[in-house]
């Protein structure tokens, strides 16, 4: 209940798991028929920039000020920029609002289209609930995470997108979210489910791939992208998603994708990387 992510708006890994998030509700878009967004720890929805929170640590000069300086972006960034531009029109070439990811996929979606919110720390909840009052097609709910997961899944849409970003001040996070995954998959298998990690420490990471492999879920993409090397320790050092049920296109949009924002938000050239990957085949 500690975790606020107003500290770290904006960073590198917020740059990797939004743009993604954008690429897969541009794959859902793609066909007439309505989606849903489920977003288990949806945080506080957008985020200011100058607020002492964010200028305290100052992440998101090294994330998405870097990225908006780039003079050719990749193409697959084009859905994730323009809502943060959008969102900073008006403020005279200044960034200072940053999307966090209900606030991005509301921006994407389209109308029929419906969004489930789930947030459990109550001033992050009631800033959430403030930013989406009167929302068509928008649920905010105060609710652990993982209960989001059984609450909603699956939508009556049969077509979703479930974003599971836990804050990991708990031990047993990646046994929560593998366990969490596996028994929203048993209720619906169509869905793409889209998990977002940190990496600071191997040992829990590799566990948590060993938990997917045996799990019996096929057609698990793995994307990573490091900004510094491995220490093993507290630092956030890079960052992973697992896709399950990856868009056809993904992959190779994410292959164009991943070595650009690692060259852009690299804190370590030497060591900095991407990796993108197939954990479980079909």
């Amino acid at each position: 209940m500690n975790y606020r992510h107003a500290f770290h708006a904006g960073n590198f890994a917020d740059v990797v798991k939004h743009a993604v998030l954008a690429l897969i509700i541009a794959y859902l878009k793609q066909k007439p028929t309505p989606f849903a967004v489920i977003d288990t720890h949806a945080g506080a929805g957008c985020y200011d920039l100058q607020a002492l929170e964010a200028a305290r640590t100052g992440e998101w000069r090294l994330g998405i000020a870097r990225v908006l300086a780039l003079k050719s972006p990749p193409t697959a960034l084009e859905p994730y920029l323009r809502v943060v531009r959008g969102l900073n029109e008006g403020e005279a070439g200044t960034l200072r609002w940053y999307p966090g990811s209900p606030r991005l996929a509301h921006a994407l979606m389209r109308r029929g289209d419906r969004l489930f919110a789930t947030e459990l720390h109550p001033v992050d909840h009631d800033a959430l609930s403030a930013l989406f009052a009167g929302a068509r097609g928008v649920k905010v709910v105060k609710l652990d995470g993982y209960q989001a997961l059984a609450a909603f899944v699956p939508p009556r849409e049969r077509r979703a997108l479930v974003l599971v970003d836990p804050p990991f001040e708990k031990t047993d996070e990646f046994e929560r979210m593998a366990e969490g995954l596996l028994a929203a998959y048993r209720r619906f298998s169509t869905g793409i489910y889209l998990l977002w990690y940190p990496i600071k420490e191997r040992a829990p990471i590799r566990r948590f791939y060993q938990a997917l492999a045996e799990s019996g879920i096929r057609r698990i993409l793995r994307a990573e992208m490091l900004v510094a090397r491995e220490q093993d320790g507290e630092r956030l050092s890079g960052c992973g998603l697992i896709i399950v049920n990856a868009p056809f296109t993904l992959p190779e949009s994410l292959a164009e994708l991943l070595p650009a924002l690692t060259a852009a938000m690299s804190q370590d050239s030497k060591n900095a990387h991407a990796r993108v990957d197939w954990l479980v085949a079909e």
